[in-house]
Formats: structure tokens, C-alpha cells, sequence
């Protein structure tokens, strides 16, 4: 229970372990339907973005993804000095982890031939040791207590993970073995749905059931997101990558501006308690 609530072994912190309050708000959203619409349009952005910037900065592939992961180390620090969830801060660092997943999945493809068949293995091993590793340390993989450090950390690791291992498991499905975006689009979509009944109707685990859709959701949206950007003779509509990445974050900043201002995704107790600035 202590090691749950507290990383500290200060006489304070004890007491305040002792009287059973979490000594940080929880950082992540509440999931509701929003949560699950602006995480498909970050997915979507993602893939986009990095074909886009990929193709626009003239960096390289290898260039590109240095300056995305140092951006998105800079938003993660800004994330971790935060007490507490802050909508603009949270998604800006999704937007950006996606757009990193992405990268590290294509460098491994087109830089180091790494077949798809194996990277998709190695995330979905690495994306396992991860979990395994926060259990034993937290004995819960719950997003609903993301309220210290350590468990922060994992959190934001898994996140990672799941977005690599949805894009290269998105690329393995759509091209290699030649589904296509749009039925590629449909075949997730689809999973996804029937983790939802498994967990309504038969009690799948709700922290299990949440991580499968989350990963999921990464191969959907790559999959709607190439579908719209993708020329036609490729299966595509031909929106091009310019396009779909401007309507997609037009709407994600939108909702997430919404949100930061009426809270929807905040839980009730929290949204009715004095929060730390």
C-alpha cells in the first residue's frame, strides 16, 4: 500500500500515506468517448505526420526522428512537472509519442531491414516485459492511479510500446500481406468491437480490455490515415499527407481545448476537489 502511494520515506509523506491520500492527482484522463476519439485521431496523425515531415524537412528519415523524440522528451518533462492531469499537456504528448512509435517502427523497416513479422514480435515482447515489470513493482496496471513517478514512467513506456507495436502490426496487415487500408480500417475496427463485447458481456478484465483496444486503435487509425492520404493507386483517396495531418489535428485541438476548459474528462471526485497549480 505505501510503495503504491509514495516514493519518499520522509516523515511527512509517511503520514500522509498513513491517513491513506494519494500525494498526486492522477495525470491521465478519465476514458471516455472523447478519450477514444482523440486517441484514434492521434493515431491518425501520427502516421501522417511522419510521412509528412519524413517527406517536407529533408532530414531523413534518422533526422526526423531525432527531432521528434527530442520534442517529445521536452513535452514529457513538462507532463512529469505537472501535478495533475492537464489536457493540452497530456495530448500534445500522445500527438507527439505517436508520431515517434511511428518512426522507430519505419527506421527499423527502411534503415535496418528489419522484417515486419519481427519488429511486430520484438514490441509485442517488449510491450509484455513493460507490463510485467509495473505489476511487480505496482500490483496494478490500472490507469485510474497514475499517481506517482515511477508509475508515470511505465505508463508513458507502454504508451510507446503499444504505438510501435500498432504500426508495425498495421503495416504487417495493410501491406505485406496485402489486406489493404480500408479493409485493413474495417478488420481493427471490428477487434476492437468485440473486445468491447468480451468485456461487457463476458467481464474481460477492464485494465486488460482497455490495453487491448489501446493498442488496437494504433492500427486503426494508421490504417484511416493512409486510406485518406495514400494516392488512389495505392488504395488510397489521395487527400495526400498535408491534409489529412491539418484536419486531423484541427479537430484534435478543437476537442482538446473543449475539454481543458468544461473538464468532461476529469473524474467527478477530482473535478470537485482543490487541485495543486
Amino acid at each position: 500500500m505505501t510503495s503504491e502511494l509514495s516514493e519518499s520515506s520522509s516523515v511527512p509523506h509517511a503520514s500522509a500515506v498513513a491517513r491513506g491520500r494519494r500525494l498526486r492527482w492522477n495525470k491521465v484522463p478519465e476514458v471516455t468517448a472523447y478519450f477514444w476519439i482523440i486517441k484514434v485521431l492521434c493515431t491518425t496523425v501520427g502516421e501522417t505526420a511522419a510521412d509528412l515531415l519524413n517527406e517536407k524537412l529533408g532530414l531523413g528519415l534518422s533526422g526526423v526522428s531525432l527531432l521528434m523524440s527530442v520534442l517529445l522528451a521536452l513535452v514529457l518533462v513538462v507532463q512529469f512537472r505537472t501535478s495533475a492531469y492537464r489536457a493540452g499537456v497530456y495530448w500534445s504528448a500522445v500527438a507527439l509519442i505517436s508520431i515517434v512509435g511511428t518512426l522507430v517502427s519505419d527506421n527499423l523497416t527502411d534503415n535496418l531491414g528489419v522484417p515486419l513479422e519481427t519488429s511486430t514480435t520484438v514490441f509485442a515482447l517488449c510491450l509484455a516485459v513493460v507490463f510485467a515489470l509495473w505489476h511487480r513493482s505496482e500490483r496494478t496496471l490500472s490507469i485510474h492511479s497514475i499517481d506517482t513517478v515511477r508509475r508515470e514512467g511505465f505508463y508513458w513506456l507502454a504508451v510507446l510500446f503499444t504505438f510501435a507495436l500498432g504500426t508495425a502490426a498495421g503495416d504487417l496487415v495493410a501491406e505485406r500481406m496485402a489486406v489493404g487500408y480500408w479493409l485493413s480500417a474495417v478488420l481493427f475496427a471490428l477487434a476492437i468491437a468485440a473486445v468491447a463485447v468480451v468485456h461487457f458481456a463476458l467481464g474481460l478484465n477492464a485494465v486488460w480490455s482497455f490495453w487491448i483496444a489501446y493498442v488496437l486503435t494504433r492500427p486503426l487509425g494508421a490504417s484511416l490515415g493512409d486510406y485518406l492520404s495514400q494516392p488512389a493507386g495505392d488504395g488510397g483517396l489521395g487527400l495526400g499527407t498535408v491534409v489529412t495531418s491539418v484536419l486531423f489535428l484541427a479537430v484534435i485541438l478543437a476537442l482538446v481545448v473543449f475539454l481543458a476548459f468544461t473538464h468532461k474528462d476529469v473524474t467527478e471526485s477530482e473535478r470537485r476537489s482543490p487541485r495543486a497549480a
